[in-house]
Parts: structure tokens; C-alpha cells; sequence
């Protein structure tokens, strides 16, 4: 994927995003750490690097909370529109411009990697996943969090068993509904399945994987609800259960120590 500018779905989509204040998203941000937490322990001197900032408010809150973590995105709007959003609160978040495919995050530099909702936006993931493998150390953290093909209705388009339909079908109607310049930037270039991640982060190396069902526990879901708490304890109870979800489930989220 090459770097563009000043695309017009993008500017729309921050128009839609100028009500968001930090304050909203401190409840994720609280959830994401305390999931990563339960893996590696975050402290001042962890060195986090997210890949895919979007409007930059995990780098924010990062620093507002005083932990190290640098930001990776490909879309010049979305960082300046991080850095607009950071000094509301005093803080310039660390962003650079660049593509996982090629950029040069380095080797054995990262304590942990995050990529949330990111992977389906790049065209040739897998140089993206080994890139990140590489910049880990030894024993450091991926958090991966992404699309899940088989869930009925896919969070990237309103439209049934989107998830479902052969690439060039999904781009077609991306297309049709947004203009061409939906494939330079937004567009879902993949449509992942558990079972497919989970092989190729074995392939690259990785020495241990956990799926959804060891990360989520009571004390970390996000927007937590009774109904959740109890399909969650159900489903870890139950084997047949668990494989329903990993299949079914709303997205792919995924732990991977190097």
C-alpha cells in the first residue's frame, strides 16, 4: 500500500469523530492494559509501539498515563488529527508516518506491539505480521485484534454475511458505494478466520498463542454487561461452546509471545 493524502472518506469519517473526548475511551484504554497485563506487566520503562493509530487516542492516553508508547500509521489526516487531539490535553503523541509492510520499526526493539482493528486495511499482511515479529525482543507481546469472517454482520459494512462474499465482490460494493478512493485507504483488503491467523502466527515464529477465550476474563471486558459475563463463563466451561465462538465471534483477538 503507498502513502495518499487528503482523501475525502477519511476527512468525512473525522468530522464524524470531533464529539470524541479522551475521557470516552479511558474505559478501553483501562481494558486493553489490564488484558495485555495479565501477559507482561506495563511499567514506565515498557517501549509499546502501536501499529494503525487512527485518531491517535491509544498513544494519548499512553502518555497520559506515563507509558512509552510510539504510533505507526499510514494516513497523514489521522495524525494530524492526533496531534490536534493530543494538545487539547498538552500532549503531542509519538506518531510516524508509514506502512507495516515496509516501514523500519527495527530489530528486537519493542516490548509489545498492538494492532487493533488494523490488519484487515493491510493489503499483504503477512510481510506486516513478520515485520513486527522481528521488531519484538525476545519474549515480547502482540496484542492482534481484527475482522472475523464468519460473523453475520461484519463491522466493516452494514450489509448480511458481508464477511462471506469473495474479495472481489466486497470491493465492488465498497467501491460502488464510495468511490475508487475507498482502495487507496479504508477498504478491508482481508476478511480473517481464527484458525488461519493462528497457523500463521505459529509459521512465523511465535512460542505461544492465545485466543479470545484465555484473554477476556470478567475483569477486563470491554462495556461489560451480566448477559457477557455469563455466555464468557459458559463458553470457557464448554468446549463445543468455545469452538461455536471462535468461529462465530465478532472479531479475532489474539496474545502472541515472541
Amino acid at each position: 500500500m503507498k502513502i495518499h493524502y487528503d482523501l475525502k472518506h477519511v476527512d468525512e469519517y473525522l468530522r464524524q469523530q470531533v464529539h470524541v473526548k479522551s475521557e470516552d475511551l479511558e474505559q478501553q484504554f483501562g481494558n486493553i492494559i489490564k488484558r495485555i497485563s495479565k501477559f507482561k506487566r506495563i511499567n514506565s520503562d515498557t517501549k509499546i509501539l502501536e501499529v494503525g493509530t487512527g485518531t491517535g487516542w491509544f498513544p494519548i492516553l499512553c502518555k497520559k498515563n506515563g507509558i512509552l508508547c510510539e504510533g505507526l500509521e499510514i494516513c497523514p489526516q489521522f495524525i494530524e488529527y492526533a496531534k490536534t487531539f493530543g494538545g487539547k490535553y498538552g500532549i503531542e503523541p509519538d506518531i510516524n508516518l508509514g506502512n507495516i509492510e515496509e516501514a523500519d520499526i527495527g530489530t528486537s526493539q519493542y516490548d509489545i506491539v498492538i494492532a487493533l482493528s488494523t490488519f484487515e486495511h493491510v493489503e499483504y499482511w503477512q510481510k506486516g505480521i513478520k515485520n513486527i515479529f522481528n521488531a519484538l525482543k525476545p519474549g515480547g507481546l502482540l496484542c492482534f485484534y481484527s475482522t472475523n469472517k464468519f460473523y453475520p454482520f461484519s463491522g466493516e459494512y452494514h450489509f448480511p454475511l458481508y464477511g462471506w462474499l469473495p474479495n472481489k465482490w466486497r470491493y465492488r460494493i465498497r467501491t460502488f458505494r464510495k468511490g475508487g478512493d475507498i482502495m487507496k485507504l479504508g477498504i478491508d483488503f482481508n476478511q480473517f478466520n481464527h484458525f488461519q491467523l493462528k497457523r500463521f502466527f505459529k509459521e512465523v515464529g511465535f512460542s505461544n498463542i492465545y485466543d479470545q477465550f484465555e484473554i477476556i476474563d470478567s475483569e477486563n471486558v470491554i462495556n461489560p454487561k451480566l448477559w457477557k459475563t455469563i455466555v464468557l463463563k459458559m463458553i470457557k466451561a464448554f468446549k463445543p461452546l468455545r469452538l461455536v465462538g471462535l468461529i462465530f465471534s465478532s472479531g479475532t483477538l489474539f496474545v502472541c509471545i515472541k
